[in-house]
């Protein structure tokens, strides 16, 4: 898809961006009581904040991360991996094909969280691992942290990722990649609201923001 077409196409998805940032307050707002779910996740985060200020940063787990995440969105689209590299300084994976999800996963997909997720999943329904729930916050919200912190790090200096796909198409879909990973995580951490509201919430804020853009022009 040439980029002018990926230019046209982000400045149209803008509004759907404003209605996932409106439809997110509420998200957090009700499931703002689940303190058992969130005093643990915001403890791991800040936790991670602090060993990323004042430590070395672990750019090698960061890289092997970031380029698995490309391997595994290749196999998910269908394609094949044929050769991934990894240093601290860098890294890339050959593969067969590629397209704008695979080339922008590592940017919004929180592989690592993703991780602890599968396994404590698999750890709860072998070893009934209910009562380790505050372990499991507390590494989820380190993870996640570790996701942005150091996306935002590796963002401020020129990624291949993203210069192939146009700096706003780049900007729109890891910003929507967040978005509904947020969207739809936080109700399944916190059980508010329903899972099934999000897409309605999310639909009637993007459509306050056409009404608000068709008065304003």
């Amino acid at each position: 898809m040439p980029k002018w077409i990926k230019f046209i196409l982000a400045v149209l998805l803008l509004p759907v961006c404003a209605g996932a940032a409106r439809a997110l307050w509420p998200v957090l707002c009700a499931g703002s009581g689940a303190d058992t779910v969130w005093v643990p996740i915001l403890g791991g985060a800040a936790c991670w904040v602090i060993i990323f200020l004042l430590m070395p940063k672990p750019m090698w787990i960061y890289v092997f991360g970031h380029e698995l995440t490309h391997a595994i969105w290749t196999w998910l689209c269908g394609g094949e991996v044929k050769k991934m590299k990894v240093t601290s300084k860098g890294g890339h994976v050959i593969i067969s094909k590629t397209n704008f999800l695979i080339a922008l996963a590592p940017y919004f997909f929180p592989l690592y969280a993703v991780i602890i997720i599968a396994v404590f999943a698999l750890g709860n329904l072998i070893f009934g691992w209910h009562g380790y729930l505050v372990w499991f916050h507390l590494l989820l919200g380190a993870a996640y942290a570790f996701h942005i912190t150091l996306t935002v790090h590796v963002l401020q200096t020129r990624q291949t990722d993203i210069t192939s796909q146009g700096y706003l198409f780049s900007g729109v879909v890891i910003f929507l990649g967040n978005a509904v990973t947020l969207l739809f995580g936080i109700p399944l951490l916190t059980r508010h609201p329903e899972i099934f509201k999000i897409f309605g919430l999310w639909c009637t804020e993007t459509g306050k923001v056409f009404n608000w853009l068709h008065h304003l022009f």
